[in-house]
């Protein structure tokens, strides 16, 4: 067959198609060799000669249409009782068939778009026309089937629909799929649009549907309220939460899922915040885990409403923090104090998860309410004791004393410790109590594991940075260095051939580094005639090897082996190097009064009388009389002294910090705190040049929180400080300062 255009008669062709079209839009049978022949017709139509038809073929079309809905409309509003069981009817049937016209009158709409697009480009219509011009014709379809089926029965069709959702909420029967048809109509009979395809949908039903579902359901509350206490109240609304989830995905479109459960949630929680607020506080006092979790599930969707649960959830973490601490005794109070931060934070750790599916909020509470139990100072304005503590916590199991520990276990230890220290204020604090003990634990040798102290300062610097854990690494290089030096000066002994007759182990540690000094209480400590030469050997050596170096001895901090030959057997015993001075003035007599001890060692009354007494302990000396030491005390060698073990240690005894110590750390804390905010105070004020003093405050709080919480009243102080020494100035305006340069 020729598709050549062609002349024709359209009121007979239309005609013919028009009872097609009748019988596609019906749904009723068309056969194969009738459908082609109208596809054909319509072509022909659209490209007839002299002039096409196209246009009046649309207007036809459109009549035709309109005629039917509107017959289909008349039949339906007859039917009240079925009118919704016709109109489902009656658009399944239609939507179905209009697709089918539309694909029957396919070369029109290429032929329309073609043409509407020319239009739009030339200005042949009115521009207010375009759209329509331009619509297919199964968008035609769905927009008169819209304006002349919908619009018109708009009250009735809103009407029955909330009348039946409604017996849905009460348990009674209703079909589901007819409602579902009806209600998504709304929605495809817009669907062709780019914009606002849901604008018809929320007019005649959403909006209508959201306001009642609001009445209802606060009216169920009222009505819940006055038969049911808090805890079966929550799990009742739960329950209607849900159903109307169900009820929503039944029947609905998907952008009003949220809306409804919006809806449903203001009215049965937001509108009862206070209610739910004020049993609150005693479900969270007592631990109702259940009722908790409900009471989160309703008010996660509240804007703000989980705001009083969580400080309700921090103030009750804190207050059983603080419980536990105020029962810790001071024996083993290190180990006491960490596990009962560690258990209150796993205990409500898990509760979180358990009842608040992990929620972030909760976690920040659980944060602070820890924070605040951990910095928490038991005896008013005394020094939080929390770092020093957790330090000595941390000693207890990295040196060599603690057993039956494995690496799994110290590694897992290692965290819990790191979990503790994030909740520090005073981390600047730990850091020095730690710095000694760790020191301590490398001079002595006394670490479990080399491993195990690097990885702990590897956790920390992670938590503070470099500049946090910088002197504990340079602790490590310095013994590095120091195995290297005893090896060259050994090499330096051999190649002088000089036997110095004792073992002799320097370590040459760095000032800054090490957290050592001069003693508490200066003391010209007398060298035994033994050390002096090996001593005098490695100062000519490290002044020659080091010319700009200065040594500084710390003899309280030294050890020594003693081997003791004067006993029926053979012991071989560590002691302080004030210890082993003592011992060896017995090598040529067998008894001295504790002034001769004290003349021949040179070292101070206070810290002769320790190590002399110490020794006494052991029972290594003995004293005449018994009692305090005085001058006139005579002490003598323990000729009968026994041991099971022939190699032991007695210098412990006077490795133990004093309470003078501990304070004398807490105030060189305070001079470096002042020290670190006078730097922060210049590197701001150099950057900003001038800056008002309350953004400087808290610029500098910002800076120093990561180290420790610094008071206003000291950032005060550095600021005077920096003054004087002229770093800034005040200017002309109110409360400013600026950088001098």
């Amino acid at each position: 067959m020729s598709l050549k255009p062609k002349e024709l008669d359209f009121d007979k062709t239309w005609g013919e198609l028009q009872e097609t079209v009748d019988n596609v839009i019906k749904l009723q049978n068309v056969k194969r060799p009738v459908w082609n022949d109208r596809f054909l017709d319509v072509y022909f139509i659209c490209v007839a000669i002299p002039d096409n038809y196209s246009d009046r073929l649309y207007d036809e079309t459109k009549a035709f249409l309109e005629s039917h809905v509107n017959s289909l409309h008349q039949n339906v509003i007859q039917n009240e009782e079925t009118l919704l069981q016709c109109y489902e009817e009656d658009w399944a049937r239609y939507s179905r068939g209009a697709s089918y016209v539309d694909c029957l009158y396919r070369y029109l709409n290429d032929h329309l778009r073609k043409l509407s697009e020319a239009d739009r480009s030339f200005g042949a219509f009115p521009f207010e026309l375009l759209d329509e011009q331009r619509m297919n014709i199964g968008e035609l379809a769905l927009d008169i089937w819209k304006k002349h089926m919908i619009k018109p029965m708009k009250k009735q069709l809103q009407h029955l629909l909330l009348q039946e959702i409604d017996k849905d909420r009460r348990g009674e029967g209703t079909s589901t799929n007819m409602l579902h048809t009806i209600i998504n109509s709304l929605v495809e009979v817009e669907c062709y649009k780019t914009k606002n395809q849901l604008k018809l949908y929320q007019d005649v039903f959403e909006g209508q549907f959201l306001e009642q579902t609001g009445e209802y359901y606060k009216q169920e509350a009222s009505n819940l309220l006055e038969t049911l206490n808090c805890s079966m109240y929550m799990e009742k609304v739960l329950h209607h939460l849900q159903e109307e989830n169900l009820r929503s995905h039944k029947f609905l479109h998907p952008t009003s899922f949220p809306k409804v459960q919006h809806e449903c949630g203001q009215r049965m929680v937001a509108d009862l915040l206070e209610f739910l607020y004020t049993e609150c506080h005693q479900m969270v006092g007592e631990e109702q885990l259940e009722d908790l979790s409900r009471m989160y599930q309703l008010l996660k969707p509240i804007s703000c409403g989980l705001k009083h649960m969580t400080s309700e959830m921090e103030e009750h973490i804190k207050e059983t923090g603080l419980d536990q601490l105020r029962g810790l005794k001071e024996e083993n109070m290190p180990m006491q104090f960490v596990e009962a931060i560690l258990s209150l934070h796993q205990k409500f750790s898990d509760m979180i998860k358990k009842t608040f599916a992990g929620d972030s909020a909760f976690e920040q509470s659980l944060d602070k309410a820890c924070s605040a139990v951990v910095n928490h100072r038991l005896q008013g304005k005394s020094p939080c004791r929390s770092p020093e503590l957790l330090a000595r916590y941390c000693d207890s199991f990295l040196k060599k004393s603690s057993k039956g520990i494995t690496e799994s276990e110290l590694e897992d230890k290692l965290e819990q410790c790191i979990l503790v220290f994030k909740f520090l204020d005073d981390k600047d604090v730990f850091q020095r109590f730690y710095a000694r003990m760790l020191a301590r634990r490398l001079i002595h040798a006394a670490s479990t594991s080399m491993y195990a102290e690097e990885s702990m300062i590897n956790k920390l610097k992670k938590v503070c940075g470099y500049e946090f854990t910088v002197k504990l690494h340079r602790m490590y290089m310095d013994l590095g260095v120091c195995e290297d030096l005893n090896a060259k000066f050994g090499d330096h002994l051999t190649s002088k051939k000089v036997e110095l007759g004792i073992n002799f182990f320097i370590n040459v540690l760095t000032t800054g580094s090490w957290p050592f000094g001069p003693p508490k209480t200066p003391t010209e400590f007398a060298l035994p005639l033994e050390l002096e030469r090996s001593v005098q050997m490695f100062e000519g050596y490290y002044k020659d090897k080091f010319p700009g170096r200065r040594l500084t001895w710390l003899h309280h901090l030294a050890t020594a082996e003693l081997k003791l030959s004067y006993l029926k057997k053979s012991f071989i015993v560590t002691v302080s190097t004030f210890q082993m001075a003592v011992l060896l003035l017995f090598n040529s007599v067998d008894n001295l009064s504790f002034t001769e001890i004290q003349t021949n060692t040179q070292i101070n009354e206070k810290d002769c009388a320790r190590n002399v007494q110490s020794l006494v302990d052991v029972k290594l000396l003995e004293q005449e009389p018994e009692g305090s030491i005085v001058p006139e005390t005579i002490v003598r060698l323990n000729f009968n002294y026994t041991n099971k073990r022939t190699k032991f240690k007695i210098s412990a005894a006077i490795q133990k910090e004093t309470p003078q110590e501990v304070e004398q750390t807490h105030v060189a804390v305070e001079e470096d705190r002042k020290l670190y905010l006078q730097a922060a105070i210049v590197r701001i004020m150099k950057a900003r040049k001038k800056l008002k003093h309350n953004v400087l405050i808290q610029e500098v709080i910002s800076q120093a929180m990561a180290r420790f919480a610094p008071s206003v009243s000291m950032i005060k102080k550095c600021i005077e400080a920096l003054i004087d020494k002229q770093y800034i100035e005040r200017t002309g305006a109110t409360d400013e300062y600026a950088y001098v340069a």
